[in-house]
């Protein structure tokens, strides 16, 4: 098995152990974030009706690659998903880093959704 593939399944496992813990409802969906080597996704989800609630992504035509980079790109997506929750009547979320560390664009993400009016 090389490098790459067991950073994979780590990160993997990770995600596993924090789901067990983790789920939203209507009410407070979970906030996940998928990070991958270009992009960023959010999605906030009801995890008892298995629908997503609200998204957000690097993708989107509102985000655009600054001077900051990569975190910046970050930053526009947790004011982007912070700002469609609240428009959409949600105000709690439980956070799902999705085996992540909380570094980097991942702290920049939940940092900008909080700023934005979302509690988790």
């Amino acid at each position: 098995m090389d490098a790459a593939t067991r950073k994979r399944q780590s990160r993997r496992r990770r995600h596993q152990r924090i789901r067990k813990r983790i789920r939203g409802t209507a009410g407070t969906p979970r906030l996940n974030v998928y990070r991958s080597n270009s992009q960023i996704y959010a999605q906030l989800i009801d995890d008892v009706a298995g629908h997503t609630l609200v998204q957000a992504s690097s993708l989107d035509s509102g985000v655009s690659k600054g001077d900051d980079g990569k975190v910046g790109v970050a930053t526009q997506v947790g004011a982007l998903i912070g700002q469609r929750a609240v428009d959409a009547g949600l105000t709690e979320a439980v956070f799902d880093r999705g085996g992540n560390r909380y570094a980097g664009r991942v702290r920049a993400l939940a940092e900008a959704a909080r700023d934005a009016g979302l509690k988790f």
